[in-house]
């Protein structure tokens, strides 16, 4: 692994350890993410390999991805104060995202050291084409995780924007309603 490797995987990891503190979610939330892995992709996505049963890996590799992105989203707290709504990532999303990105930096680690015959064999067996397969199957899967992750946290948060103000206009009608029971 580069040294660039190792500062973009951990600048990941860094980025939910630093939602396990409740923050307010505003554009810094969506764009750090996003740009951290829109730098890896530029870097290491340089082609989408399709021969063989290199999209096999990349689709089973990004579904991974989207399910872990997704329950990320959705064991992240999203709560709304006045105007403003704020994000924590509980323990089950921190979990998840250590989880994704650790197995992604696991892999590089052994293939690095030792595990790179291991690979070769098992992509024979199963006609993965090239190396650059494995590379876009794991770039793709951590875009995928983020994008999802952020997605959700955007969808709960138009929720929780739309329960507040369908709230605060029930709240006259809701007296009225009362007023006229009485």
């Amino acid at each position: 692994m580069t040294t660039t490797d190792w500062i973009t995987d951990i600048a990941l990891l860094l980025v939910v350890f630093r939602q396990l503190r409740e923050g307010r979610l505003d554009a810094k939330s969506y764009l750090i993410p996003l740009g951290i892995v829109a730098f890896v992709a530029h870097t290491y996505l340089d082609s989408v390999p399709t021969a063989g049963n290199d999209l096999v890996l990349i689709g089973t590799l990004v579904a991974v991805g989207a399910a872990l992105g997704i329950a990320g989203g959705v064991y992240t707290r999203v709560r709304q104060v006045g105007t403003e709504l704020y994000i924590k990532a509980g323990a089950v999303s921190a979990i998840l995202w250590v989880l994704g990105m650790g197995a992604r930096m696991g892999f590089q680690l052994w293939v690095d050291h030792g595990g790179a015959d291991d690979v070769a064999r098992f992509s024979l067996e199963h006609q993965i084409t090239t190396g650059n397969a494995w590379v876009a199957a794991f770039v793709l899967m951590a875009l995928t995780e983020v994008v999802t992750r952020l997605a959700t946290i955007f969808v709960r948060g138009r929720m929780a924007t739309r329960e507040q103000r369908r709230a605060a206009g029930d709240g006259p009608r809701a007296a009225v309603a009362a007023d006229r029971a009485v």
